[in-house]
């Protein structure tokens, strides 16, 4: 028996509602070829966006064989994808002590190691396909934000426990090896970065160059049934499917609920090409606090910084309103971070990101709607997990499933995490 179980948000939000400004990725280039639905589909699997997230997810299933549709309403990665800094982090918004405080230092340990690991194979899928998005193998460097970095050396010492890499850093050697002066730092191994548009459009390209489909069209109501998923779209017609994975990146459906999500902006600018002027290793850098600054180089020798993050000024208006003001302040920022940078702006943007209470993902079936999966990488290293999602959803579709469904369960009990 059939039942409706969803309808899409459609509040008439736009790509543009998701990000104001224009950031270095912002460049046109290519797109895929995409068609409106003219008739009624049947498929094996579809995603719903065509950004990031859904191009991780669309190359990781081609690659199992399955018979995929994309349907994006807009142009795909033209949306959060655009906005992204790209910092392919392996680190997790909540520090391991916290995560570990939290749910314990197993499940702790076991969501830091999955990030780890998930950036290694991503880079490799990267070389393997050979996607043109000028990745590059990066440290990175975790700043303390107070006046010790005593807090810092405990999470370092947590780290080694678990098998994570990374070395503690104290006030003079990081003030001697970076440059930098804070009164501490743990620098490790095993990130990255990359153009996101690039990296969106690359993987795409693969998957459609297997056989997928990629279709202009707006998913409005879902139809659960003992062997399928009913897809109506916005013009009438319908994708059935045998597995539906939202990868809708912030506007997400109605149907999914989830207590430790929430919705945040964040802003960011980035310099002239300065090659010449950037801190050792051009190491993806950011803060050891809630609301913390993030900063890294490109491969035109561009400094990005961002940071300013509000839970409040979500508004895609008022957000993009503060784009001047946060411009300034992230400037004043980047000049007490990196006093020799040429200060010289030539991007500003603004975008809004999901987080979570706890720092991690929202990854597996969708509660209540069988056969719909959701693929949500929340946070400062949101592409990370979306191919971890990618990973996951891909394994659980062809029957093998993970304790990390249950770390990463859009129900689970976050609240010890507010």
């Amino acid at each position: 028996m059939r039942s409706v179980i969803s309808v899409l948000d459609t509040d008439d939000t736009e790509q543009a509602d998701l990000r104001g400004g224009r950031s270095p990725w912002f460049a046109a280039g290519k797109h895929p070829l995409r068609l409106a639905v003219g008739e009624n589909l049947k498929c094996d699997a579809l995603i719903v966006g065509g950004g990031i997230t859904g191009s991780l997810v669309a190359e990781r299933l081609t690659r199992q064989g399955l018979d995929v549709v994309i349907v994006d309403r807009e142009l795909p990665g033209r949306g959060s994808t655009a906005a992204s800094t790209s910092m392919l982090l392996w680190e997790i918004d909540r520090s391991l002590a916290q995560l570990a405080e939290i749910y314990g230092f197993e499940r702790a340990s076991r969501a830091y190691l999955a990030s780890l690991h998930a950036v290694a194979r991503l880079k490799s899928l990267v070389l393997q396909l050979g996607v043109p998005c000028e990745m590059r193998d990066k440290n990175s460097l975790l700043l303390a934000a107070g006046d010790t970095g005593r807090q810092l050396r405990e999470e370092h010492d947590l780290r080694a426990r678990a098998g994570l890499p990374g070395d503690f850093l104290d006030h003079a050697m990081l003030l001697e090896l970076f440059g930098i002066a804070r009164a501490g730092a743990i620098v490790s191994p095993g990130s990255a970065d990359a153009d996101p548009m690039q990296l969106a459009r690359g993987l795409l390209a693969v998957a459609i160059g297997r056989g997928a489909r990629m279709f202009e069209a707006e998913a409005v109501q879902f139809d659960a049934a003992a062997r399928s998923v009913g897809v109506l779209l916005k013009n009438g017609r319908e994708i059935e499917a045998r597995s539906v994975i939202l990868a809708t990146g912030y506007v997400m459906p109605d149907i999914v609920h989830s207590t430790v999500h929430a919705v945040s902006s964040s802003w960011a600018i980035a310099t002239t090409p300065q090659p010449q002027n950037i801190w050792r290793d051009g190491a993806l850098i950011w803060e050891d606090s809630k609301d913390y600054l993030y900063a890294r180089s490109t491969s035109a020798g561009r400094i990005i910084i961002g940071g300013e993050d509000s839970k409040e000024d979500i508004e895609p208006d008022a957000r993009d309103a503060l784009i001047p003001e946060k411009s300034r302040l992230l400037t004043q920022k980047l000049a007490a971070l990196w006093p020799t940078a040429n200060l010289d702006i030539e991007f500003s943007w603004s975008g809004t990101f999901d987080t979570t209470s706890d720092g991690l993902p929202l990854i597996g079936p969708v509660p209540n709607a069988k056969g719909v999966y959701a693929a949500y990488g929340n946070g400062g290293n949101g592409i990370t997990f979306s191919f971890l999602a990618a990973q996951l959803i891909g394994d659980l579709i062809a029957g093998t499933t993970s304790p990390l469904l249950g770390d990463f369960a859009l129900d689970r009990d976050g609240a010890s995490a507010n």
